[in-house]
């Protein structure tokens, strides 16, 4: 059973148990929308996109990006205190796996005025 949750820039289709070492989903993102730039103090994850097309901003701090434009069935891993963020071109699907959702999100920007976000799902 997946949990749906809507976010500004699309939503997120849950796909794993909260119990879980691990947390699987994928992440629909409308095109032209992007998610915080942010980074996690507990979290690792590997991004993959599956359709459509996507920019992934990332470095070692805020003033340190670094953009690529996202390639189909390319594995892009983020370590944690990574800062990061993805784009939409178009309408894209981008499939994460990731350690379980733990710890703070760290929200340097958001389009919406989203602030942290602390979980501690076990």
């Amino acid at each position: 059973m997946s949990t749906i949750i809507d976010k500004p820039w699309g939503r997120e289709i849950i796909l794993s148990e909260n119990n879980l070492p691990y947390t699987a989903k994928i992440l629909e993102i409308s095109a032209g929308k992007r998610l915080s730039l942010q980074y996690h103090d507990q979290k690792t994850e590997t991004l993959v996109l599956f359709f459509g097309q996507a920019k992934l901003i990332r470095g070692p701090s805020q003033h340190e990006l670094k953009e690529t434009e996202m390639v189909n069935d390319e594995g892009y891993t983020l370590q944690k205190m990574e800062v990061h963020r993805i784009e939409a071109i178009t309408d894209c699907r981008i499939f994460e796996a990731s350690t379980p959702e733990v710890g703070t999100t760290y929200r340097l920007e958001d389009d919406t005025g989203r602030t942290n976000e602390t979980l501690n799902h076990s």
